[in-house]
């Protein structure tokens, strides 16, 4: 089972990308809004070194926006 994270933003539009193509191919996901979170917000800038979103990790494999051919390799589903 893949274990992947989502840092994310009410207003961004690639955040809304990614959420909808994990519901749309069945993957879990936990999902942190920086924008109200203080300490998830750090968080993610510990471990991505920047403020941009979405930040997605899979599996500790770290991804900076909806990079589509690389959540599916990291996955390993079909398109």
């Amino acid at each position: 089972m893949n274990k992947v994270k989502i840092y994310s933003t009410p207003s961004c539009h690639f955040c809304h990308m990614a959420k909808d193509f994990f519901k749309e191919k069945g993957v879990e996901f936990e999902d942190f809004d920086v924008a109200q979170d203080l300490e998830k917000r750090k968080e993610m800038v510990e471990k991505s070194g920047q403020m941009g979103v979405p930040v997605i990790i899979i599996n500790d494999q770290l991804i900076v926006g909806f990079n589509r051919p690389r959540i599916v390799d990291i996955l390993g589903i079909k398109e």
